[in-house]
């Protein structure tokens, strides 16, 4: 490659960066600075229609629903540091606009590297673009719906067995709950990781399936890093389990690509 044209694919790799980061920041301003309200507009049915607004905006109703849904009655919710609820709202925000531009980000990035893949290789990531998507939601829904409740949950037990009064920082609490959303959503793209491997030859599907104890120690490991490690080992059973299954499946999607791989070749 010459000078020139390491110049030229810097400049279009520079381009297409400014448009994913731009499709961030515009969606973390939307999140973060704006609400929505349903208005009726003459005969029509109720509208979604956005105003600018902090204190009621997207993220800080979003903190508001994971409270009603996620934090026990028993706990008291508490700022400790006066911008605690703003970090608050921030996180959300992040999270929100991670996943809102995601689509953007990832379109970007195939556009850059669409040009330098064979046809096999351009369909089998187009292919794995929606099932990513897909996947990190259905992660993000089971630290929602399984992970946070349960951990809260014990923490709660624990404060009640040793007679204090269960307080939790917002700052903390939407903390957690991103940080566990964001860890499980990349988590569950074990099966996909492993399924593109195969696909182009760099692990067999057979490799997979015999060190199936590997992936097993692997998947308690990631439990480990991501729990808060005082849950007495639930949290991080539940998330080593989880990664476990998905471990199988992805040496059953792997075998499921191989034979197309070689039919392609």
């Amino acid at each position: 490659m010459s000078g020139e044209e390491l110049l030229s694919h810097l400049a279009e790799l520079t381009r297409r960066l400014r448009r994913a980061l731009l499709a961030v920041a515009l969606a973390f301003i939307f999140s973060f600075a704006f609400g929505v309200r349903m208005v009726k507009v003459g005969g029509d049915p109720l509208l979604p229609v956005p105003y600018p607004s902090i204190d009621h905006s997207i993220s800080t109703m979003l903190v508001s629903r994971f409270v009603e849904s996620l934090l026990p009655s028993q706990v008291k919710l508490i700022s400790i540091g006066v911008f605690d609820p703003l970090y608050a709202s921030i996180e959300v925000s992040l999270l929100l606009s991670a996943a809102v531009a995601l689509p953007v980000v990832m379109w970007e990035l195939w556009g850059f590297v669409a040009p330098g893949l064979y046809p096999h290789e351009r369909k089998a990531v187009k292919a794995a673009i929606i099932p990513s998507i897909a996947l990190f939601a259905a992660g993000a829904l089971f630290a929602y719906a399984v992970i946070v409740p349960t951990m809260l949950k014990f923490f709660l037990l624990f404060d009640e067995s040793l007679g204090v009064e269960p307080t939790l920082s917002i700052k903390s609490f939407i903390g957690t709950v991103v940080s566990f959303m964001a860890a499980m959503g990349i988590g569950f793209q074990l099966p996909l990781v492993m399924a593109g491997l195969t696909k182009v030859g760099a692990v067999s599907a057979e490799a997979w399936r015999r060190n199936w104890r590997w992936g097993v120690l692997a998947s308690f490991v990631f439990a480990l890093i991501v729990s808060p490690g005082a849950t007495g080992g639930i949290i991080e059973t539940t998330i080593g389990l989880s990664l476990s299954a998905l471990y199988v499946v992805g040496i059953a999607v792997a075998k499921a690509v191989e034979p197309r791989r070689r039919q392609n070749l």
